[in-house]
């Protein structure tokens, strides 16, 4: 049923497009007395997205090309700085538990290691929600962590509330959608990136 038709008569299905303000960010190892995991300063996110990467092969006059690897591409994600919980304390927490550490001397160094810092931020979702508030896509970054923290700009000018920018690197992602996929037949679940249930 098209969302733009009307709901005289029979029709009582009238549903709305998927509108970009109606979105929820999870951090799972962030927890606070405000709100738990949930994100509820977060202004944007970008969804995941990946590319394909593709080998091409000449033969005579003509050239042929294939798919090789999926890439998918990292996210922004900007929040307000609140009070509670301080996100500049605890973004910059998230590094130290990552291996980070400034080095006070030569023998007191330490790095950062992909099961830290994936544990650090913990499971991170991106579910973006109906007008009732039921999640329609909800997208799970797998091994998420930081790759770029800014901690926003000072201005004597500006009354404006502070944001900050996050930079999230994840191996890949997979949705959860609420309706079975059109592009495969006979399919009768919920319907997943690279996975369909029947």
């Amino acid at each position: 049923m098209a969302f733009w038709s009307t709901n005289f008569g029979e029709d009582t299905t009238l549903n709305d497009p998927k509108r970009k303000f109606r979105f929820i960010i999870e951090f799972q190892g962030i927890q606070s007395a405000q709100g738990g995991a949930q994100l509820w300063y977060a202004k944007t996110a970008a969804k995941p997205s990946f590319k394909v990467e593709t080998t091409e092969h000449s033969y005579l006059n003509h050239k042929f090309h294939y798919p090789g690897a999926i890439t998918w591409e990292e996210i922004s994600i900007t929040l307000v700085d609140p009070v509670e919980p301080d996100m500049t304390a605890t973004l910059s927490d998230i590094i130290v538990q990552a291996g980070y550490a400034p080095p006070a001397n030569a023998t007191q160094l330490s790095t950062i290691s992909k099961a830290k810092a994936a544990g650090a931020l913990g499971t991170v979702t991106i579910q973006q929600l109906d007008s009732n508030g039921v999640p329609l896509e909800t997208w799970t970054l797998w091994n998420a962590f930081l790759t770029e923290v800014k901690y926003g700009d000072l201005e004597y000018g500006s009354d404006d509330i502070i944001e900050m920018t996050v930079g999230l690197r994840y191996d890949w992602a997979r949705v959860e959608t609420a309706n079975p996929s059109v592009a495969v037949a006979g399919s009768g679940g919920q319907s997943f990136f690279g996975l369909t249930e029947s």
